[in-house]
């Protein structure tokens, strides 16, 4: 396709004024953040209040002068202070991301210590008790409050409304056409493209868009354009005519105006552990680790496994048995259901699960193979006639898959990984989509808390590749307790 047809002549229609939808997204940031400080002094007051609660009961410590009346204000204005000076209220840094739940973390700690150490060197007798509790519940307390008014965040903006930065994108026609699906594609992380500028040579005397995006400007205008459209975000992708001179001008330009310049590399789903940057003669040098397979972290990514699974099987019993007995008495066939899958390396394995279908669910697949709801390899329905009473309730809940913690503990699987493939599917793989088989495959992953059976197959395919390409503890556990909201949830589960 090229970048002619891509271009359209922009329809005649009314437009909201910009400046006007600025100012509402500005105020709707603003009020966000006050309502975070606001959550976040409820939160440290109620902390205080247990720690002296738990470390003095209902009555006033006795054998001390410290005055706790005024210590426990006092640590909840430090607490604040010590947030904001790490900046936990960036808007560069809330709503999306890690980063916001670690700068929290962090201010706590370095207030504890430097607590600590105040006390120390000023000889005051305050209870480490009080204080151990009051930091411990604060810190807690704050992570979990972050991530409530995250979620309600996320939804907001998913149906369009709560603040997103408004984003200009500069480039050429494919490169801005790539960065505005990605950035579609997650709308939650709160970047609105509104506007683009492409090179002068593809402009037309026409209005334009690329797709519904209006084309506002060449190079030659961008903080211009940025203003125009009331943009605070200037993305730059890929593109031959937009050298380090002229982007190291288009920084200077963009001083002062409140605007902020953004660089979207060629490189895409790439995690930040891996990426470090180097300046190198003035020129900031992105340095990628390769992935990793093997060493020390997989070892300890083995052993969390088996240990897990080993306890997961142990306390589920109880619920594993009920289960079995529902499938038997449901319908005629055996409890579990054990099909061939490809694992770590192309090497087969038999996958456990309780059986949800009918027993000849093979046959009928190819009377139902016009009838598929997905595209690519996999066979989906949502209705599928084979389902039994209780392998719709199982699937709903995805307790049909309880079983391949028994996979795990054999070292066939891992909790989380990239969903295991039918051999079937695996023979029509080409040389990228076979990057899934380097790590075990998962009996959670990123598929399944992205959507499972509502995402596409080349969409499946792209979180697989992403964490083969980025895993680590960290996201492992990051999944896992999201696991839990798609399950409570049942987002795509049929």
């Amino acid at each position: 396709m090229t970048s002619a047809t891509l271009l359209t002549p922009a329809r005649s229609s009314s437009r909201p004024d910009d400046a006007s939808s600025t100012g509402s997204l500005r105020t709707d940031q603003r009020s966000y953040i006050r309502a975070l400080v606001v959550l976040d002094a409820t939160v440290l007051t109620l902390a205080v209040l247990v720690g002296y609660a738990a470390r003095f009961g209902e009555a006033a410590p006795s054998g001390t002068h410290v005055p706790y009346v005024l210590v426990a204000p006092g640590l909840v204005l430090a607490w604040l202070i010590s947030l904001k000076v790490l900046r936990c209220y960036d808007d560069r840094v809330i709503g999306y991301g890690a980063d916001e739940y670690r700068r929290v973390s962090m201010a706590g700690l370095r207030l504890a210590g430097a607590t600590a150490i105040a006390g120390y060197v000023a000889d005051v007798g305050v209870s480490r008790g009080f204080l151990a509790i009051s930091f411990a519940v604060g810190t807690v307390g704050l992570e979990v409050a972050r991530f409530a008014a995250r979620k309600r965040l996320h939804r907001a903006r998913s149906r369009g409304a709560g603040w997103s930065r408004r984003v200009l994108v500069v480039g050429d026609t494919a490169h801005v056409l790539e960065l505005v699906h990605t950035l579609r594609r997650e709308p939650y992380a709160g970047y609105q493209v509104v506007g683009a500028c492409i090179p002068d040579a593809l402009l037309a005397p026409v209005a334009q868009r690329l797709d519904d995006v209006p084309v506002v400007g060449s190079f030659r205008g961008i903080p211009e354009a940025a203003a125009a459209i009331g943009a605070d975000t200037v993305a730059v992708t890929a593109c031959g005519e937009l050298t380090a001179t002229r982007l190291r001008r288009l920084g200077w330009q963009l001083e002062g105006t409140g605007i902020d310049l953004v660089l979207a590399p060629a490189l895409t789903d790439v995690a930040g552990p891996r990426i470090h940057t180097r300046p190198v003669a003035g020129l900031p040098l992105i340095h990628v680790e390769a992935p990793e397979f093997r060493g020390v972290r997989k070892l300890v990514k083995g052993f969390v496994d088996r240990s897990v699974s080993l306890v997961a099987l142990a306390l589920l019993l109880p619920l594993l048995a009920v289960i079995a007995l529902a499938v038997k008495l449901d319908s005629r066939g055996p409890v579990l259901f054990r099909q061939t899958r490809v694992g770590q390396g192309g090497r087969e394995f038999g996958v456990f699960k309780f059986r949800t279908m009918v027993l000849n669910a093979d046959v009928l697949l190819a009377e139902l193979a016009a009838r598929n709801e997905t595209d690519g390899l996999m066979f989906k329905m949502r209705h599928d006639p084979r389902v039994t009473r209780v392998g719709r309730l199982l699937r709903k809940w995805s307790l049909d898959e309880l079983p391949q913690l028994v996979n795990v503990l054999l070292g066939q699987m891992s909790l989380v990984g990239p969903r295991p493939p039918l051999p079937s599917e695996v023979a029509r793989y080409d040389g990228d989509v076979a990057r899934r088989l380097l790590v075990k495959p998962g009996i959670t992953g990123l598929w399944q808390v992205s959507g499972r059976s509502d995402l596409s197959w080349e969409d499946g395919i792209r979180l697989d590749l992403y964490y083969v390409e980025n895993w680590s503890l960290t996201a492992d556990l990051t999944i896992l307790w999201k696991t839990l909201g798609a399950v409570v949830n049942s987002r795509g589960a049929y």
